[in-house]
């Protein structure tokens, strides 16, 4: 039978198994049970320098108590390959993005994002900031771990240091203007992860003012967990919009390229409002332009691009998919469901902080309260995101397929079903031995339709 689970719900897989541990788009797994250690990052380090050709690796951190290590063994790894690092230090994940495309080096960040303390892991770019995902490269590493070889003879790389925190905030602002962001007051809630490093110095350059909640990085995360898309971690942001006259409120996650936002009334904006409203801004700009969203993202996201003059391309789910369709298509900006937003001009990489500069910017230059802006992209009601772990994934996908033959349906990532004013995709997770089920109707009476039908197909599947 079939479980639905909470988002929340934890896994473990088999310990120093490269194929639990390498997902679709990033390395992701436990340090405290042996999934990653430090001979894993050493193998991967060298397989970037002999298997995917980088000659210099910039690598950042985050705050977590095994990062240090596993980026100087992934340090290590590169070097005695003959390669070069770059080490840029504990910053966030976009910094990573940042510096591989402002000096056109491969990037990587050890990082598990909003994972638990116990998790770690590994995101990876080429130069430019070009995704590295299991078809641009991190199959390849994952045969290199498997096959274990460290090179023999080479000469070792070299090591330098670099602070690159003050060129990435000059960055963003090349993008959104700091004069453009009026004296707005903004509650920030940094989870103790990597934004704190940042976010302060980008609120020294603008009008608006910044109230923080745990900005100190600190990788036991000690106040909450660092994910935004948990309603729970988004309570004492909630509360300290009760403070005060504020104008919204972020929450990063723990790498800080990934933002969640609470309007003025402290209600949440869905990753899908946010898509509408930066890509509507963004498109006054560059009339004509192509916006690149995921599939699972509202269906009034492509409307209200297309309503803007913009051209909406529907992709995968995962940032290297995005990352890649936006470079073939020349899309001037990304957004998906789960809180990521990618920008042309910062090198179609995704970022938490460039993402609230945007936001900064509409709330500014509109005059209305966020509360109120909002009501121009909110067309639908949807579900969120549901999670079951079942048996048998192909059965379970088949059988729901056969069910809901009668509608339009596509397969571009699991299976999505469409019966016009109403849809649901279900999809294996990249990360999880999960099934994601969302859905999306006219309004919340028919969502809990459509979930039940769904749900009962999927749980009655053995």
């Amino acid at each position: 039978m079939a479980n639905r689970l909470p988002p929340t719900e934890s896994y473990t897989f088999d310990p120093l198994d490269p194929n639990a541990v390498f997902k679709a788009y990033d390395v992701r797994g436990r340090a405290d049970t042996g999934e990653l250690d430090e001979d894993l990052y050493r193998l991967i380090g060298c397989g970037l320098v002999t298997v995917l050709g980088a000659r210099t690796v910039a690598i950042g951190r985050d705050c977590r108590e095994t990062s240090p290590s596993f980026a100087r063994a992934l340090g290590d790894g590169i070097v005695s390959a003959g390669g070069n690092v770059v080490d840029i230090g504990e910053v966030p994940t976009d910094v990573v993005y940042y510096y591989s495309g402002a000096e056109e080096v491969h990037g990587a960040a050890v990082t598990a994002s909003h994972n638990p303390p116990a998790y770690n892991g590994l995101k990876l770019c080429r130069p430019g900031a070009a995704p590295i995902g299991a078809e641009t490269g991190l199959a390849e590493l994952k045969q290199a771990v498997i096959d274990g070889v460290m090179p023999s003879g080479a000469s070792p790389g070299k090591r330098s240091t670099a602070e690159v925190v003050d060129d990435y905030v000059d960055h963003l602002f090349g993008i959104v203007p700091s004069t453009s962001i009026g004296p707005l007051s903004i509650a920030v809630d940094g989870g103790n992860g990597m934004a704190g490093v940042a976010v302060e110095k980008v609120f020294d350059r603008i009008a608006a003012s910044l109230s923080g909640l745990y900005l100190e990085p600190d990788g036991t995360f000690p106040n909450h967990p660092a994910d935004p898309l948990v309603p729970e971690n988004l309570e004492d942001l909630r509360e300290l919009l009760t403070f005060g006259e504020f104008d919204f409120g972020v929450a990063f996650d723990g790498d800080a390229d990934r933002a969640a936002f609470l309007d003025d009334q402290g209600q949440a904006l869905s990753g899908s409002t946010v898509t509408s409203l930066i890509a509507r801004r963004i498109l006054e700009d560059n009339p004509g332009a192509r916006v690149v969203h995921n599939l699972i993202t509202s269906k009034a996201v492509p409307e209200i691009v297309s309503d803007a003059g913009g051209e909406p391309i529907r992709t995968r789910v995962g940032h290297s998919y995005i990352k890649q369709v936006m470079a073939d298509t020349g899309a001037v900006f990304g957004g998906e469901h789960s809180g990521h937003y990618y920008f042309r001009d910062n090198y179609r990489a995704d970022s938490g902080m460039l993402a609230t500069l945007y936001l900064l910017r509409i709330v500014s230059e509109d005059g209305r309260r966020l509360s109120q802006i909002r009501a121009d992209v909110e067309r639908y009601a949807a579900s969120g995101e549901i999670n079951f772990e079942v048996e048998d994934v192909e059965a379970t996908m088949s059988r729901v397929a056969r069910e809901f033959a009668d509608a339009n349906v596509d397969h571009l990532d699991g299976l999505t079903v469409d019966f016009g004013r109403e849809w649901f995709n279900l999809r294996p997770s990249n990360t999880e031995p999960l099934l994601r089920l969302n859905a999306e109707a006219a309004d919340q009476v028919a969502v809990s339709e459509l979930v039940g039908r769904v749900s009962s197909v999927v749980e009655e599947t053995t």
